[in-house]
């Protein structure tokens, strides 16, 4: 008997969780969940590396950067708990693919449609700012997650570094890039050929860009419905 998409998530989660290999992501994320911030210090910190999130039968997947330090990794759930998390998913409702517009914790009830939120390094890094190598050492969960979403149509890139992850990915997976390198922009398509995922491209939902306009939810909107578009979901 084959074993479903979700059993195996399940198991890649609990791998994802029990990851040690960056010594200096370890020492911060832990680090963090000791001091903690002031308006959290009731809770009780994840700080352990954040799996992935959403539906197994997804045919949109999400990739951003890392934990954020007092989002994701207070929560242990991606985007959940901080400033994008609250854009991401009042977009992803206004869309119709998650059933509530607020993600406060893993407890809230909070369920994505077609969507799966993935990232392109576990672990919340100091300023933001994962190492090469560090970005490499998770290579392998994000190979793992598009190996068992086999219905992904459209990876959906939240800024510069993963959209360079997205293309690393894609290419990893026997997919002809395009020449020259496409490059990072808002709402950038690249087209890797019928068999793998469209890539789209979008500004990470960051207070950098969505305090100073460079991102505003119309244009969230807009790439999100692209983004649906192209996977076919109504």
């Amino acid at each position: 008997m084959s074993v479903s998409a979700a059993t195996r998530l399940e198991a890649l989660a609990v791998e994802v969780i029990g990851c040690r290999r960056c010594p200096r992501l370890v020492a911060h994320r832990e680090a963090v969940a000791r001091e903690k911030r002031r308006a959290y210090r009731n809770w009780g910190y994840w700080g352990k590396p954040v799996p992935g999130f959403g539906d197994a039968r997804a045919r949109i997947l999400i990739l951003g950067l890392a934990p954020a330090a007092h989002g994701a990794n207070r929560t242990g759930r991606m985007f959940t708990g901080d400033r994008s998390g609250d854009w991401l998913y009042r977009a992803l409702h206004r869309a119709r693919l998650a059933n509530q517009p607020t993600s406060t914790a893993r407890t809230d009830g909070l369920r994505l449609n077609e969507v799966f939120i993935t990232a392109t390094a576990r672990c919340a890094p100091p300023e933001n700012k994962p190492l090469p190598v560090e970005i490499e050492n998770c290579r392998t969960y994000l190979l793992g997650e598009m190996e068992i979403l086999t219905r992904i149509e459209v990876i959906l890139a939240l800024g510069k570094i993963g959209f360079d992850a997205a293309l690393r990915l894609l290419s990893d997976r026997g997919a002809s890039i395009p020449r020259p390198r496409p490059r990072f922009a808002h709402g950038a398509v690249v087209r890797p050929g019928n068999e793998y995922p469209v890539l789209v491209a979008s500004y990470h939902p960051s207070q950098q860009n969505t305090q100073t306009g460079r991102l505003t939810e119309e244009m969230l909107d807009e790439v999100i419905a692209k983004a649906k578009r192209f996977a076919g979901v109504g």
